[in-house]
């Protein structure tokens, strides 16, 4: 049962959330109403069972619950008016002039999450902020996933979330889909989001599987539904040509054990190759475009893992030259990290571990992949107690249990030396 209502949660809760913002124009009555709505569920549907629709049921629940605090707290016309126009029938734009908008732009953005994403990307905030808080409301992410996609604490990302929040109130932010002329500003945040979904389902923060497949998925669906409606734009193919190089490889990242097989070590006959062919395909029309971008690099670095047979036959000089080029665009200490990453395959580990020494790693200090490098790096030295040292720190920050399992096996492996 709470597997049943954790994937009605990640289902539903972004769209019913989004609904009620855009009606009531308050985030945080919209995400305490859809909140209450899932507390009532887990009690109903325990006894009950989950209802054919549970998504209406969420939504008709959460209506109802906003309608009750709204009658509750306040008498003011205003309210009272949003209290009705609710009760009537949220979905039917013939009793809501609002929603005309909404129905009017269904063919510029056919697609309801991704519309509701647009919607989220709203300018009036920072870039980071938008793509938190879609994530938040819309892309079924907790706020220490978030916070974890961008290397900040758990209360850091929260205090942003509320910020964030509470600058579209006081500005009194339009919640409406932006216009056919107006989705290319909110680009950019509406891709990062996507990409950030996919990362979470490609390696969960928590949970007992290495992967959430759901989340990769409607990320590549996401993506494919973007580039449909953006098909001029580089970095939304690039993007989807990334997601679909990567999630070439799922099928070999676990073994049998459900632990974690890192790049080097998988079978790579357990590939898709049709996802690597439309991957290549759509690195080749970018390639035409001329216009290099972040997801186009990382796309194009993707390709030459899948174009290799094994680990020894990586191009890793034009995986080196791919990251030179990413750094120059993005220059942040994630991109560095990787980069380090392929000096270690290119020239050795000692020159990895150089690579690395010289990176600002203020920021990787709680981001568990920089330690899990390093420990590999001065295991693959010889430098032992240094690697056991840096196992421990990764260990102590993972919490997905396939990872730990997988991290935990090398340092063994280490410790038996």
């Amino acid at each position: 049962m709470p597997d049943d209502l954790d994937s009605v949660f990640r289902r539903e809760a972004g769209p019913c959330t989004a609904t009620l913002i855009r009606i009531l124009g308050d985030i945080d009555l919209a995400e305490d109403a859809v909140a209450e709505a899932f507390a009532v569920a887990a009690a109903n549907w325990k006894v009950h069972g989950i209802p054919p629709n549970p998504g209406g049921w969420i939504m008709s629940t959460a209506r109802n619950r906003a309608i009750d605090r709204i009658r509750r707290e306040s008498s003011r016309d205003r309210r009272q008016e949003t209290a009705v126009r609710l009760q009537s029938d949220p979905m039917n734009s013939d009793h809501d002039p609002e929603l005309e908008h909404l129905d009017a732009l269904v063919d510029v953005v056919p697609d309801d999450q991704l519309r509701l994403m647009f919607l989220c990307c709203n300018p009036s905030l920072a870039p980071d902020a938008q793509v938190a808080l879609t994530l938040r409301l819309l892309g079924g992410l907790q706020t220490a996933e978030i916070a974890r996609a961008f290397l900040v604490p758990e209360v850091t990302m929260a205090q942003r979330l509320v910020r964030a929040k509470r600058k579209l109130r006081d500005n009194h932010a339009p919640y409406r889909i932006p216009s056919e002329a107006e989705l290319p500003d909110r680009l950019d945040a509406v891709l990062g989001a996507i990409y950030l979904v996919y990362t979470e389902g490609h390696t969960s923060t928590f949970g007992t599987t290495l992967m959430r497949v759901d989340l990769s998925v409607e990320a590549i669906r996401l993506g494919r539904v973007l580039g449909q409606l953006m098909p001029d734009e580089p970095e939304a193919t690039g993007l989807l040509a990334l997601m679909l190089l990567t999630q070439a490889r799922q099928p070999a990242r676990v073994g049998a054990d459900g632990t974690l097989v890192r790049l080097a070590e998988q079978d790579r006959a357990r590939w898709d190759r049709s996802l690597i062919d439309e991957g290549h395909r759509l690195v080749r029309a970018c390639l035409r475009w001329n216009q290099p971008g972040v997801y186009q690099i990382q796309a194009a670095i993707a390709a030459v893992h899948a174009d290799a047979s094994s680990s020894d036959d990586t191009d890793w000089s034009q995986v080196l030259a791919l990251y030179d080029q990413l750094l120059t665009l993005s220059p942040n200490a994630v991109v560095a990290l990787n980069r380090a990453i392929a000096v270690g395959e290119l020239r050795g580990p000692a020159a990895g571990l150089a690579a690395l020494e010289a990176v600002d790693t203020t920021s990787l200090t709680d981001y568990q992949p920089y330690h899990a490098t390093r420990a590999d790096l001065f295991s693959r030295s010889g430098l032992l107690d240094d690697a056991l040292a840096a196992y421990d720190e990764a260990i102590a920050l993972t919490s997905n249990a396939a990872e730990r399992a997988f991290l935990q096996r090398q340092r063994r492996s280490i410790a038996r030396a």
